[in-house]
């Protein structure tokens, strides 16, 4: 194929062709991705957003799993500080190694346990100088939204020592399913994130868990998007060749008289 503009001829090459397909194909994938996941993080901003615009009761078997994520829920009953769980390597809001703190909360007319993260503490002065976690057992009313389990971006080794019988236990980004095997009894799939002004607390600063926001991924997709223009631009660019300058026709230049 080929086709002639002014004195250039655009000629594209074969193997020209399919790597730029290929990679058009890549750039615009790519880009289209960050935009999904720009859109993704911006729902999840708005539920965490709208979460505290009402709260929920939880009464007798009702589930977390029948509510969204972030949703604000107010329980009735009482800690059991004796089975605590120090979930490992997980940074304060300035950068600070330390634990999150999950307690947890036995309340009326459920047969799960309800696992309440108190906030964030930071480390003693060695890793065996386990900092107090102490709460009272006395009945009471807990508040906060509901929120997944802290989970790593990718998962090496189990959650914590076998064999450890100490409490509180350490965890390192324990699942569901490890929970339920070191506490004995069925837990939650989902968390509560303590309100950041009940009593009984540790640093609590919570926002969505993301580590940048929507911003960020679509400034990917636009760095995506050039480098589709950007290919286009130099597929056109080799596919353009000068032409060699035509000879002008032959004239007749005899003279002479008859």
């Amino acid at each position: 194929m080929s086709l002639r503009i002014a004195d250039r001829e655009f000629a594209p090459r074969p193997w020209a062709v399919l790597l730029t397909a290929a990679l058009l194909a890549a750039f615009v994938a790519l880009g289209w991705w960050q935009v999904g996941r720009a859109r993704e993080k911006q729902a999840m901003i708005e539920s965490f957003q709208r979460g505290t615009l009402s709260s929920i009761e939880l009464k007798g078997d009702v589930t977390v799993d029948e509510l969204p994520r972030y949703q604000h829920v107010r329980a009735a009953g009482h800690y059991e500080p004796e089975h605590q769980i120090l979930i490992d390597n997980m940074p304060s809001q300035v950068g600070l190694p330390g634990f999150r703190v999950l307690t947890p909360f036995r309340r009326e007319g459920s047969e799960r346990l309800l696992l309440v993260d108190r906030g964030w503490l930071a480390l003693g002065a060695t890793r065996q100088d386990l900092p107090p976690v102490f709460v009272s057992p006395e009945f009471r009313a807990v508040s906060g939204r509901l929120d997944t389990l802290p989970a790593p971006g990718v998962r090496v080794g189990d959650a914590g020592t076998a064999g450890d019988t100490t409490w509180p236990r350490v965890l390192n980004f324990p699942r569901q399913q490890d929970l339920e095997k070191v506490l004995g009894a069925r837990v939650e799939s989902r968390i509560v994130l303590l309100d950041p002004a009940a009593p009984n607390g540790y640093e609590r600063v919570w926002r969505p868990a993301m580590q940048f926001g929507p911003e960020r991924h679509l400034g990917y997709a636009i760095q995506w998007f050039a480098f589709a223009i950007i290919a286009v631009v130099i597929f056109i660019a080799l596919s353009l060749r000068r032409l060699p300058n035509e000879a002008p026709p032959p004239t007749d230049s005899t003279s002479g008289s008859p």
